[in-house]
Parts: C-alpha cells; structure tokens; sequence
C-alpha cells in the first residue's frame, strides 16, 4: 500500500510540474508580440531521493521553475551602441539643418550655388562694373544694392543659427525631462525586484527595467552597475548619480550665458561631460558644432567689412569729400555677422576716384574690384574663406553620416543577435507544447493505473465494491 502511494505521489508530481511548464509555454506564447517580453524557459529538477531502511533509494519525481532568457553582458552592449547610435544620429539632424541655412544640398554644394557666396560673387563683380563706369549712377546704385542683399545675406543666417540654437535648447529641456521620467520609474522597479526576487530573475519587472534602460540609452550616455540584490546603479560618465538601487536622482537645467545647461541633482553643471544619447548628440552640435560654423560666419563678415570701408576711406567719393564707411564696423568678431549693416545707403558715398584726380576717377574703384583676390584670413580671400567653411560643414556632415551608419549596423547587428536569444520562437514553443502534453497524457495514464490499483486491493478484488 505504501508502494502505491508513493507512485501516486510521484505521478501527482509529475502531473504538476508538466502543468507548469505548459502553463510557461503558454504565457511565452501570449505574450509573442509583446514588446519588450524575453523569453522564458522551463527549467526541470530531480527532486531528492528518499531512502528508507533496507529498500532501495526511491526518486521524489522533478520540478519545474522558470527563468528569462537574458543575457545581461549582450544587453548592455545594446544600450552602449543605442547610446552611440542615438547620439550621432541627433546631431547629424542638427548639422543637415544647418547646412540647409547655407543652401547645402546632396546634389549642389559649390560656393557659387549658395545664396551667399552667389550674393558675395555678385558684390564683388558689382565694384568691377564701378571700375569700368565710376560716374554711372545706375552702376553706383548697383554696388550699394549687391551690398545691401549681401548684409541681408550674413544676417538670416547668422539669425538662423540662432534660431537653431534656441531649438536645441529646447530640446535639451525635453530630452531632460524624459530622463528623469524614466530614472523615477527605474527605481521603482529597482525596488520591487529587491524585495519580490533579489536572489534571482525577476521576469516581467525586468523586462519592463530592461525596456526603461532601452530608451534611457537612446536619451543619455549612462554606466550601470547591479548591486548585490538585483537593483542597479545608474550614473552619467562624469560620475553624477541618476539611480542608486530604489533612488532616483533628477538632473536640472539652467540658463548660462543663453544656453540651456545641465545640471545634477546637486546643482553642479555637467553639460560638458555629458555624451552618449541623443542629449550627447544635441550638445555636440550646439556647444561645438554650430559656434564653430557661426565663428567662421563671423569672421568672414568682419573680413569684409574691414577690406571694403579701409579702401573706400582712401579715395574720394562723387561729391569731392573724402570716403567713409560703407558698413558699420562691428566692435569685435564675435557677432559680427548678425550685427552687419550699410553705414549708408547714398551711391555717391563710393569712393571710386583717389586723392588727387577728381571725383570723377577711377583708380580707387580697381582697387575696390581687387579686394577679392586680397586675403583677408588665414591668407584667404573672402570667397575662399567661404568655400573653406563650406568645405568644414561638409566634411562634418559626412563625417557624422558615415559613423551614424556604421553605428546602425552595429546596432541591428547587435539586437538581432539580442532578438535570436531572447525572443518568443512559436516553433520552438510549438515543439514544447507537444512534449509537455505527451508528458501530462503520460503522468495522467499512470495516475489512473495507480487509482484503479489501490480502488481494487481495498476491495480485496471485488471491483463492484468500490470504483
């Protein structure tokens, strides 16, 4: 009676671990198009043998937990290389803006295509009609209206850069934001998995961590480490904490010199040493990228400036008097191209003649059409200055495309390897399902062999007597 109870007891056991293991099969299949489930898997285990006195050890059946397919080595690299990728991606987004605000495109990137250096071409060609014609008024009013639309010029895009620059501020208001969003909900998983599993995997609040930590690597660059009960620490790559285990520490923003910056939940301003993400992305462009753009935009402005109004204050202008400005001269580089203008608007203020032959020459005026073959930084003329920033921005938008993509591959080389791993096969789901089944069917038959045994010994063979 004893041998039958333990098969009994060993067939119930069997019926119950097979139960879990369909009912894990199950869940993987339900939840096959959920984003972010990692497959779970079955895991079966020999119970302890019994050994009584005299017999033979006796097995005590198996059975069944389960755990995640995650590999947690794998996942970080994904988020190291979304981090990268999502990085690079925001600021080639900034610089193809920026390069639209010079007239850049894919299929048109010469000097002479660009507003500018076809306004600049025409300005300078306008004091090379003045050459040949001083005394026209028509050729005169020509020169101040190339000048004119050449300022325009300078200052939309100096404005434009500005404009961009106050967006992307703005966008590191909101990627901020979503940062602390996500860090707040890290820690709170951090907290749930510590107390419900922190010895082990914790299924479907891992997933719904492993998903923050995803779209946390698309906003900001972030080392982690886990702590001893299964949370995790979270810090930026200067060190600044944004979770410690079921804590979250909130980043801030502040305004410094027109500029958004970024603070930790200290108050210390960490904009510089911020990379990685889509916030890295935006500061490279806006703290790097588009000053050095505007610095040469600058440069080449007050360059102008100083080459026009120094010649044209040497001769004399239609009048007799001697010549004046023909833009403002700005007090510095810095700016210069935002804050560009016509000293004047009078044609006459051109001073084609030199001193000594009348207003009527025309020697000044050969020098003014010479001025763009003068250099007038790093040894370059205006227009080669130009084509020189051109060249810079081009270079750089090249430069970030071509990591971008290869950063991409990377990355979907990296997540279908992640995929493979950890997502739910319903082939391979199929093929359990079977083999559980098969198993339930077979610890079921031996269930009731057991029961039609034990109902006829205690009818001491009368199996009418009980069923």
């Amino acid at each position: 009676m004893g041998t039958l109870t333990a098969l009994l007891n060993l067939s119930q056991s069997a019926l119950e671990a097979n139960q879990a293991a369909i009912d894990i099969t199950s869940n993987n299949v339900a939840n096959a198009n959920t984003p972010g489930y990692t497959d779970e898997l079955a895991i079966w285990t020999e119970n302890d043998t019994v050994s009584l006195s005299g017999a033979p050890p006796a097995g005590e059946g198996a059975s069944v937990s389960q755990t995640s397919q995650r590999d947690p080595v794998l996942n970080q690299r994904v988020q190291q290389q979304t981090q990268m990728e999502s990085s690079s991606s925001a600021e080639s987004t900034a610089l193809t803006a920026l390069q639209s605000i010079f007239g850049i495109t894919s299929s048109s990137s010469s000097v002479v295509s660009t507003t500018i250096g076809a306004d600049m071409n025409s300005f300078f060609s306008s004091l090379s009609a003045l050459q040949a014609n001083p005394s026209d008024a028509s050729v005169r009013q020509g020169v101040m209206s190339a000048a004119a639309t050449l300022v325009s010029d300078f200052n939309s895009a100096a404005d434009q850069i500005a404009q961009q620059t106050s967006g992307l501020n703005q966008q590191v208001s909101g990627v901020v934001s979503q940062v602390n969003t996500l860090t707040t909900s890290i820690a709170a998983l951090n907290l749930q998995i510590e107390s419900i599993s922190p010895n082990s995997d914790a299924g479907t609040l891992e997933d719904q961590r492993q998903q923050d930590l995803t779209q946390l690597s698309q906003l900001i660059g972030f080392d982690q480490t886990k702590t001893e009960n299964n949370g995790l620490t979270l810090t930026t790559a200067n060190g600044a904490l944004l979770v410690s285990e079921g804590q979250s520490f909130a980043l801030g923003t502040a305004d410094v010199s027109g500029n958004t910056d970024v603070t930790s939940s200290t108050g210390q301003d960490i904009t510089s040493a911020l990379t990685g993400g889509s916030l890295g992305g935006i500061l490279q462009a806006r703290d790097i990228d588009l000053p050095q753009v505007a610095a040469q935009l600058d440069q080449n402005a007050y360059g102008i400036t100083l080459l026009v109004n120094q010649q044209n204050e040497a001769g004399v202008d239609a009048n007799g008097n001697p010549g004046t400005a023909i833009f403002y001269t700005a007090q510095n580089v810095n700016g210069a191209a935002r804050t560009l203008a016509l000293a004047t608007t009078d044609p006459n203020a051109l001073a084609a003649a030199s001193q000594g032959e009348g207003s009527s020459g025309g020697t000044n005026a050969t020098a003014l059409a010479g001025l763009v073959n003068v250099p007038m930084a790093n040894g370059q003329t205006a227009p080669a200055y130009y084509a020189s920033l051109l060249t810079l921005l081009g270079s750089k938008v090249s430069q970030v495309a071509d990591e971008n993509t290869t950063q991409q591959a990377s990355l979907t080389q990296l997540t279908t390897q992640q995929s493979s791993q950890s997502s739910v096969s319903l082939d391979q789901e199929a093929s359990n399902l079977t083999l559980y089944e098969r198993s339930y069917d077979a610890a079921a038959k031996v269930f009731t062999i057991v029961d039609q045994l034990m109902a006829s010994a205690l009818n001491l063979g009368e199996e009418t007597t009980v069923s």
